[in-house]
């Protein structure tokens, strides 16, 4: 059998990267897949490469067009999950990332603090708070969070989405701790710097980000390093970790 037969779940910024990756992965292991994603083209092109992946009658990918900072378009989304499929087991927070306008904190722009904020951290809570009843109701699963290697360790330049990703970690725990009691695992994945599209262009333009990079011990990460831990905590496999920041990040908060 499958490792997620029968699992349905909803990956947020499901069209690129770890995202996609994930759905992907998702999909080979029997689940089916909801892609939330708030960019119409890459999220069709996922619902087609997840799609294309899966077993024949077992699983299904729908991607749902969503803006995880939008109240209204998380009830959506949530609300078609459960219309589609019928219940809900894996919520991955994973929709997220920094920008080139992130900064110390004296100089970042106020406006990219709150883009952050509101993506990263906001998302995850909000997210979470129509989920996380849906998951309860279908008996328990699990929920994953994206945290990041700058929520473990400092990283000079970025301290708009240190903020958002360290409270994200704080966030896991407390959230781990309120939902045992609903059969809910609820964990973080914490990666280091991962070569999707988006971060290859962040890697050229940031020499914060190209410095930290040198120093992984086991070479840059790729999206389906990442995507197999989430298949991980999204299984029966996972059934007594909860509450975990887990790095994925070629040694380099060792270092």
């Amino acid at each position: 059998m499958k490792r997620l037969t029968g699992k349905v779940a909803i990956i947020t910024g499901g069209g690129g990267g770890i995202g996609r990756a994930t759905a992907e992965r998702f999909v080979d292991e029997g689940a089916s897949v909801v892609i939330a994603e708030i960019d119409p083209h890459v999220g069709m092109a996922a619902q087609e490469s997840a799609q294309a992946r899966a077993p024949s009658g077992d699983s299904e990918a729908v991607f749902i067009q969503t803006d995880v900072s939008d109240i209204d378009s998380v009830k959506n989304v949530v609300a078609e999950t459960i219309k589609r499929f019928g219940g809900l087991h894996i919520l991955h927070n994973n929709a997220g990332g920094s920008t080139l306008q992130d900064g110390p904190v004296t100089e970042a722009p106020i406006e990219e603090f709150w883009r952050c904020i509101n993506l990263d951290l906001f998302g995850t809570f909000l997210c979470s708070k129509f989920a996380i009843p849906e998951i309860a109701k279908s008996g328990g699963g699990s929920v994953i969070n994206m945290a990041s290697n700058v929520a473990l360790m400092a990283l000079p330049g970025r301290d708009c989405y240190t903020a958002a990703k360290g409270a994200v970690a704080s966030m896991t725990r407390s959230m781990a701790a309120e939902y045992a009691k609903d059969k809910i695992r609820v964990n973080a994945i914490a990666p280091s710097v991962t070569l999707s599209d988006r971060v290859k262009k962040l890697l050229e333009a940031s020499p914060e980000i190209e410095a930290i990079s040198k120093t992984h011990l086991l070479g840059l990460g790729q999206p389906i390093h990442v995507a197999e831990l989430a298949v991980y905590l999204a299984g029966d496999e996972s059934a007594i970790t909860t509450g975990q920041i887990i790095p994925v990040d070629s040694g380099v908060t060792i270092v």
